[in-house]
Formats: structure tokens, C-alpha cells, sequence
């Protein structure tokens, strides 16, 4: 059965893929964040990824049962079969993908919807629809994760962007440790990340410190 979304999951968030990491190394790292504590994990394999269709859906079932065995919501990004057969909990779209109107109507109540925002006009649209549980919204900083990244929107852009959505927001792109702090101000309620994590030297303290900036929200009871 999939989990509920609450916005304690988007904390520390963890977006990956083969393309992201050395050979074979996904499973390992990606076990290596789940101890560490991470909130959430977001499968990202796209772009010049290694995997054919059938090696992505099995590594995706693994990666999907170790979620699980720890209650941590497992997310698949743009792709509503693969979310579907790997039964996941969450599906993350963005703006040049699936309309995301499509994708609602497509998974129901069988998983939640996270949607990708970068201004005030997308912020305004994704308002206006039903069943999108948060928005992921960057990039913050400058990142090297993603080519096609939109235009840097900066903390007050971010601010803005918080301060209109009507589902939280979790921020995206360059952070680091050093920024947390800051990011966490803007009122967003976690941070989604790639390289702050595959190229951290202690996960362990990485992932804690994310946790410390945005500490879990006490009124959201989290579901069973």
C-alpha cells in the first residue's frame, strides 16, 4: 500500500540516478542514504542513463522494497508506467513533461503528485488544480546536476514562491551544507538534492544537517 503524502517527506529529499553515480554504484549509495535518514527518495534515471527499460525496472524494484522496508516515501520521476508497475508512492513531473492534469487523472488515489515550479505563473497554475501534493521549485543556486535547468531563481525567488503556492515547496538546486540555513528561511519545507549527497565524504552528517534545518513539523500527524 502506498504512503500518504505529508509534507515531512520533502525534508531531506534525495533525487538519483545511474547517470549521477559510477557503475553498479546506485543501489549501494542509495542504501547508504536510507541509513543515513533521508525523508524521501526520488528515482531519476534518465538522460544518459546505463539501464535498458527491463535492467530500470529491476533496479527500481529493489530500490523500491528497501524504501519501503523503512517507510520512506519512493518517488519516480516523468514516467507514469514505470511509477505504475513498481507500485510506487509518488510520481514527480515537471513542465515539459506529462501535463500534469493527465498524469492526476491517470494514477487517482494510487500515488501522490509532486510538480516542478519555477515562477510565479506555474505557482498560480498548479493552485488552480486538485491533487498535487507539493511543489519542487529551483534551481535556488547554480547546479551542475541538470543541463536543462531553469534560469536561477535565488532565495527571494524562492521566497515568493512559498509565500504563493498553496501545497509546500520543496527547494532544489546548488544546495549545499553551507546554504541550508538560508534555504530553510525562505519557508520551504525541505530540500531535494543530487550531488550534496552522491559526492558528500559522511552521508551521515550530510543528511543530518538537512534534518536539523528543517525539522520535522509536529503538525502533521504522520500517517500509518
Amino acid at each position: 500500500m502506498s504512503l500518504i503524502f505529508h509534507p515531512n517527506m520533502l525534508r531531506a529529499y534525495f533525487i538519483c540516478g545511474t547517470q549521477d553515480v559510477p557503475d553498479y554504484q546506485l543501489d549501494a549509495i542509495v542504501s547508504e542514504a536510507i541509513k543515513a535518514g533521508i525523508t524521501a527518495f526520488q528515482y531519476r534515471d534518465k538522460g544518459n542513463s546505463r539501464l535498458s527499460s527491463e535492467q530500470r525496472l529491476d533496479l527500481g524494484q529493489t530500490l523500491r522494497e528497501k524504501c519501503r522496508a523503512v517507510g520512506i516515501p519512493f518517488i519516480v520521476d516523468d514516467d507514469i508506467e514505470l511509477a505504475k508497475a513498481l507500485d510506487a508512492d509518488g510520481i514527480h513531473v515537471g513542465q515539459s513533461d506529462q501535463r500534469v492534469e493527465q498524469v492526476i487523472a491517470e494514477v487517482g488515489d494510487r500515488m501522490f503528485v509532486g510538480l516542478s515550479c519555477s515562477t510565479l505563473a506555474e505557482v498560480d497554475q498548479a493552485n488552480l488544480l486538485d491533487g498535487i501534493a507539493y511543489l519542487g521549485s529551483g534551481p535556488v543556486f547554480p547546479t551542475q546536476s541538470k543541463a536543462d535547468a531553469d534560469p536561477v531563481i535565488g532565495l527571494d525567488g524562492l521566497t515568493d514562491l512559498v509565500d504563493d503556492s498553496k501545497v509546500p515547496i520543496v527547494a532544489i538546486g546548488g544546495i549545499t551544507e553551507a546554504n541550508l540555513k538560508q534555504v530553510a528561511q525562505t519557508g520551504a519545507a525541505g530540500v531535494s538534492v543530487i550531488s550534496m549527497l552522491t559526492q558528500s565524504s559522511d552521508m551521515d552528517q550530510t543528511v543530518q544537517r538537512m534534518l536539523a534545518a528543517f525539522p520535522e513539523d509536529e503538525s502533521y500527524k504522520l500517517s500509518e
